[in-house]
């Protein structure tokens, strides 16, 4: 089943001739998540030829510009292409009454959810039969939210010869996929393991957007299969980090592996460097497994099953 990133937009506030800013779209089982929405999002996910009308979701990590200013365009493209399903929005409060102003001079063909973000505290903000999403607070000069997407634990896979070798009915399969045992007809004792493939191991996405160094997160993000942290500048420019409430890519390599995440990607490029390996060295440094993403890359986190 899929589960997998694809970045729309890599730049910081300003944007380049090469990047835009933020907006990364998250797949995750055909179901489609838009995290942050930049200026000209719209325009790249027309171009790298994604899912447009499946976004049904949309998250916004804070209210500077360069991370919400794409979704007036966005929505409004949403309605004259014919959209009726209901949008959820998940963001701070403050959006809701911008997009209410801003919407009154040109009515939507379609119902918009509002959700709106805690401050200061971590949530569950959604959840279905396969994933929950949970947003923690970051470090930055508004009230700023990462976000980490996680998979369910999933029922086991039944082996497929044995539901003819047992007679299984109905409510012993659901049993076995569970994780029991199969008490069989002869008194035999038949182990979970005998009857069922190693289940997959859940898959984990953590967005963190623009924050300072923050220690506090890594207990939200702990463990995840990819890691996404902003890295706005280089290590010589940690005191313009400290003081704008960014980070550096040292500084995000190093909450990479305080929180023993298998890959760290890194974006929000100052638009001072025209060369991104510089940042990608940077954070390697540190932590080995780490990308400079790049427009229209995307990131696949692949099934894994569990080792006995």
């Amino acid at each position: 089943m899929t589960f997998s990133i694809t970045v729309l937009g890599s730049s910081s506030a300003l944007p380049t001739a090469k990047r835009f800013p933020t907006a990364h779209l998250l797949n995750a089982y055909e179901r489609f998540f838009l995290i942050d929405c930049g200026e000209g999002t719209q325009i790249q996910l027309r171009k790298f030829k994604l899912k447009f009308s499946k976004i049904n979701h949309i998250f916004i990590s804070h209210l500077h510009g360069d991370h919400y200013f794409g979704l007036f365009g966005l929505l409004s493209s949403f309605s004259l292409l014919g959209r009726r399903n209901a949008l959820n929005i998940y963001a701070h409060s403050e959006l809701e009454n911008i997009l209410n102003n801003q919407f009154k001079y040109y009515e939507l063909q379609f119902k918009i959810n509002f959700h709106k973000l805690p401050v200061n505290s971590s949530e569950i903000i959604y959840e279905d039969k396969n994933i929950f999403i949970e947003t923690f607070p970051l470090k930055h000069r508004i009230p700023t939210n990462g976000f980490l997407f996680k998979e369910k634990k999933r029922d086991l896979n039944l082996r497929k010869d044995v539901v003819q070798e047992y007679k299984l009915s109905v409510k012993d399969i659901l049993s076995i996929k569970q994780g029991n045992d199969y008490f069989w007809e002869n008194g035999e004792i038949i182990k979970n393991t005998q009857l069922t493939h190693l289940p997959y191991k859940t898959r984990a996405y953590a967005f963190c957007s623009d924050t300072a160094f923050y220690p506090e997160i890594v207990k939200y993000i702990s463990n995840a299969d990819i890691l996404y942290h902003e890295a706005t500048f280089t290590e010589e420019m940690k005191d313009r980090a400290k003081n704008t409430y960014h980070s550096t890519a040292l500084q995000a390599a190093e909450i990479a592996k305080m929180a023993n995440v298998k890959k760290l990607l890194i974006g929000h490029f100052s638009s001072r460097y025209k060369d991104i390996s510089i940042l990608e060295n940077e954070a390697r440094s540190i932590f080995e497994n780490t990308l400079a993403v790049i427009e229209g890359g995307k990131y696949t986190i692949e099934q894994e099953r569990e080792i006995n």
